[in-house]
């Protein structure tokens, strides 16, 4: 069996990877030749403001009074330059938003977890174009630009790391350090020629980039006073900085600025999915080659915020965050970065219509280039009689294309050639897709025929192994030699094929994948044979209810993931399940309270999504009544007549109750000190990382009876949970757990229901014993349902608070008691453990349930395998790279999070184990009985 667990850890492992390489590789193509407009540029130097987590409407709607937030910017957009609204894509995180406006290109999704501060990949930039990049901000967003660039002229000045504290008492200050450090900087530049000349150099980028803005969003939320107060300081900084600039450089009118964001936010002050709060941005562009505000009386767009902002009369112009980045290139005059697939958006250039069909033209050659590597990367890795081009743009019909622009620039058709670049642009952009996707179907295939071999071999093994469905069937040795020869060849003929064509490794492991699995599979045809024979002899119309019932139990699940309310018709069904199966009269009270338990936990996936507005009484709740339920339990415990209770083992669970008690404190005291904006205790911050350390070590030392393990275990668990919680998710583990108690005594009944054997007394059961081989039964069909109950409650135990599907849902409100400076993942390993802590529950209750009801671990747990992988093709077929980026982002992270979840289980199981079993003794003063 080992080996077994072994080989599906890596067959998962290999699905999990799989999708990345099959829908989410690294775009970037190098070997382009750089593109330059031929034209004199109309601005010298570019100023290009990022406020970091600024929304569209908190800049441009007014005040409850009418005023504007922003009143010099307001000024700029109503009479010197254009403005509009810049769409920004999925992830909506710093690192993608940054490299979209100044590197032009959006990373694909698996850059998000390579880190902030680093370069996966090499790119170019407009600062790495430019003669000299002088950039001011976070240590988080600078560096990788100025780490892209060839040579030393992209120059960066940073503040401390330490500095962006979400409980620190106004962020707005890292705004102000910027604002400062520029001005001080241009004086300083009078009095150091070589600053000076550099700085009177052309093509000349100058980047503030304003965390503020950001990091009081996600501490105090966008509606707060915090972050409004944050966008009129930074409206101030902008007004002086451009007067600054332009008295240094005599008013020479030779300086554009740009004023634009990286993502927004939503309401509760988390961003990262694809919710129009996060993906609306501001930019507003004024200076030199920039358009003057066009007056309009009519303007058609989908939603109403014109009317909103009081805006209707100027005209709006939407661009895609990355057609910012050709935007600057065209400004000052430098080559379009390499790697960029913006369209230049020519309604903010004020230039003459030579030099906008020139630059358009240049942005069309720029972005062909790309297509044109990729499309020869592409052949030599395909057998040329396999190899099928992107038809709409064959090469005569490339030249064709640009023979026509040039001739219409040349006759000063200038709009007709514009819209050829734009045609142009469109196709080489289709086809860069193209390419891109190339062999997706053909590795999808291998993935999914691999997928359902994985399955239907764990049937099989469940059946041979775990039931009387099948005789032991000999082997033919002739047979399997023969089978075995043919699956070797074929496997060979597969690797010749990847070969010749000079694949990349990956491609080796997905496609060779089916071999073994599906030889496995064939092997045990007599068992198939065997089974047939067996299943036409039981009733026809009881075999597919049972299977009707497993596919609706299965699609239940599936749909959970979309909509969290389908979990609380799953708990409603359950609920009923004593009186469907007759179980409620042999136990009344116990079906009551199951009863009651479902429907409480029913209540909770109805519940708005945790964070959205923090309730530290209800956490402080949870706490008290954690404590109240223990002083119970505890009672009862003393009051049993178990010979085997001893005095130490009783102040393990004191010990454990005082933990939770000062939880409770800590997380009301943090919340009140940091509202009042006098940052995380120190004290209180010891306290909370000893918990989480010391928790999990209370916790083995407690004694391993059924009921006493699992109620240290809920206290143990509690006392962290209780730390990061910040709402009333406080309450779920402590529901979960209620209903993961009453289920081991439900599976009891069960067990005598269906006369599989006789009630053995939970009290006395200890999760040591080691259960004698002999004692194990085969399985039953009921205990299907018992593994799809386990899938159901770890499904309610992910989803039951929360959409954890969307990165936006987590509040980094959540790890205050341990750390209130950004540090992304620190906070996202206490998130993922926040996560795992009601799984934690339900794997040591699923624990429970396999040792009482006399199954080997092995048996329940490989059908929960197969539940979870059938819903896991469900999702692989489901992942999209297209449509709204709120879609792709939720595909994406519904099949990781099926994948990671069968690979977690299996972690899981063997955590559960050690949790119930293990247990360190201490030294005793008294002697005790042994067992």
């Amino acid at each position: 069996i080992p080996v077994f667990i072994l080989a599906g850890l890596l067959v998962h492992c290999v699905f999990l990877v799989s999708i990345f390489d099959i829908y989410f590789s690294s775009p970037l193509v190098h070997g382009m030749t750089p593109q330059q407009t031929p034209l004199p540029p109309p601005a010298k130097r570019l100023v290009l403001f990022v406020a970091d987590g600024l929304r569209a409407d908190s800049l441009y709607e007014l005040d409850s009074n009418g005023t504007p937030r922003a009143p010099y910017l307001r000024g700029i957009l109503e009479n010197n330059g254009s403005w509009g609204i810049s769409h920004t894509r999925v992830p909506t995180e710093s690192r993608p938003g940054h490299v979209a406006l100044i590197a032009g290109f959006y990373e694909d999704v698996s850059a998000v977890a390579k880190g902030w501060k680093e370069n996966p990949v090499e790119f170019d930039s407009v600062f790495n174009e430019s003669k000299y990049t002088w950039s001011w901000g976070s240590p988080d967003i600078l560096p990788m630009f100025a780490k892209g660039a060839t040579g030393d002229h992209v120059y960066t000045f940073c503040y401390a790391a330490e500095s962006e504290d979400f409980g620190a008492e106004d962020a707005a200050k890292l705004d102000i350090w910027v604002f400062d450090h520029v001005k001080s900087f241009f004086n300083s530049s009078r009095s150091n020629q070589t600053l000076f000349s550099a700085l009177n150099e052309d093509k000349v980028v100058l980047f503030l980039h304003l965390l503020g803005i950001d990091t009081n969003g996600h501490a105090h939320r966008p509606n707060s006073r915090e972050y409004q107060e944050n966008i009129k300081q930074v409206d101030e900084g902008v007004k002086e900085i451009a007067s600054l600039i332009d008295s240094f450089y005599g008013n020479d009118g030779k300086t554009a600025f740009i004023l634009t964001s990286d993502h927004g936010m939503t309401d509760w002050g988390s961003h990262g999915a694809g919710h129009p709060s996060e993906t609306l941005t501001p930019l507003i562009v004024w200076g030199a080659g920039v358009n003057y505000p066009q007056k309009v009386t009519t303007q058609l767009f989908e939603d109403n915020f014109l009317k909103e902002w009081k805006l209707e009369n100027l005209k709006r112009l939407d661009v895609n965050q990355a057609d910012i980045a050709p935007l600057m290139a065209s400004l000052i005059g430098v080559p379009f970065p390499l790697n960029s697939v913006g369209t230049l958006p020519l309604e903010y250039l004020n230039t003459s219509a030579l030099f906008k069909a020139e630059s358009m033209f240049t942005n069309a050659v720029q972005i062909l280039e790309q297509f044109k590597v990729k499309m020869s990367q592409k052949k030599e890795t395909t057998l040329s009689i396999l190899f099928t081009p992107f038809k709409p743009l064959s090469a005569s019909e490339q030249i064709n294309i640009l023979k026509k622009i040039r001739l219409y620039i040349e006759q000063q058709k200038y709009d007709e050639a514009v819209s050829l670049c734009k045609t142009l642009i469109n196709l080489a952009l289709e086809g860069l897709s193209y390419y891109h996707t190339y062999d997706r179907l053909f590795l999808g295939l291998s993935i999914a025929v691999s997928f359902v071999g994985w399955t239907t071999y764990v049937i099989l093994v469940i059946i041979k192994a775990h039931t009387n469905l099948t005789k032991t069937v000999s082997a033919n040795k002739k047979k399997s030699t023969v089978l075995f020869y043919g699956f070797a060849s074929a496997g060979m003929i597969i690797a010749f094929f990847l070969l010749i064509q000079a694949c990349p490794w990956t491609y080796y492991i997905y496609c060779l994948l089916p071999v073994p699995v599906w030889y496995a599979v064939v092997k045990e045809i007599p068992v198939i044979q065997d089974l047939a024979t067996n299943v036409l002899s039981l009733h026809i119309g009881q075999f597919i209810g049972f299977l009707l019932v497993c596919i609706l139990g299965i699609e239940i699940l599936v749909f959970s993931f979309f909509y969290r309310s389908a979990l609380t018709v799953g708990l409603l069904v359950f609920a009923g399940w004593p009186v469907i199966t007759q179980l409620w009269i042999q136990a009344k009270t116990k079906a009551l309270i199951w009863t009651l338990l479902c429907v409480i936990l029913a209540i909770f996936p109805l519940m708005p999504v945790v964070g959205r507005e923090p309730n530290i009484p209800l956490v402080i709740a949870a706490g008290l009544l954690t404590i109240l339920i223990s002083f119970f339990s505890l009672a009862s415990l003393c009051k049993s007549e178990n010979k085997y209770k001893d005095n130490e083992d009783l102040k393990v669970y004191f010990y454990q109750m005082f933990s939770v008690a000062l939880s409770t404190y800590v997380v009301g005291s943090t919340h009140n000190s940091l509202k009042i904006k006098q940052g995380l205790p120190v004290m209180n911050q010891i306290i909370s990382w000893m918990t989480l350390v010391f928790s999990p070590v209370l916790l083995l030392l407690s004694p391993t009876f059924l009921f006493e393990r699992l109620f240290s275990i809920l206290l143990s668990l509690m006392s962290t949970y209780l730390l990061l919680s910040t709402g009333y998710e406080a309450l779920f583990p402590l529901a979960l757990f209620g209903l993961m108690f009453v289920w081991i005594n439900m599976e009891q009944e069960a067990l005598q229901h269906y006369g599989l054997s006789l009630k053995p007394k939970l009290a006395v059961f200890n999760f040591t014993c080691t259960m004698d081989i002999t004692q194990f039964r085969q399985l039953h069909l009921d205990d299907v349902r018992r593994s799809f109950f386990f899938v159901f409650f770890i499904v309610t135990a992910f989803f039951g608070t929360g959409n954890i599907a969307s990165i936006n849902s987590f509040d980094p409100a959540s790890v205050y008691c341990f750390l209130t400076v950004f540090s992304p993942f620190m906070m996202g390993g206490l998130l993922l453990l926040k996560v795992a802590i009601p799984f934690v529950l339900v794997s040591c209750a699923f624990e429970a349930v396999q040792v009482t009801t006399q199954l080997s671990s092995k048996s329940l747990f490989l059908i929960v395998l197969v539940i979870s992988d059938i819903m896991a093709l469900h999702f692989f077929f489901l992942v999209k790279d297209y449509g709204s980026w709120l879609d792709i982002g939720t595909s994406i992270s519904h099949y990781v999070l099926v994948m990671s979840l069968t690979i977690f289980m299996m972690v899981m199981n063997g955590l559960a184990q050690l949790l119930t079993t293990q247990r360190f003794g201490l030294p005793r003063r008294n002697k005790h009985h042994s067992m």
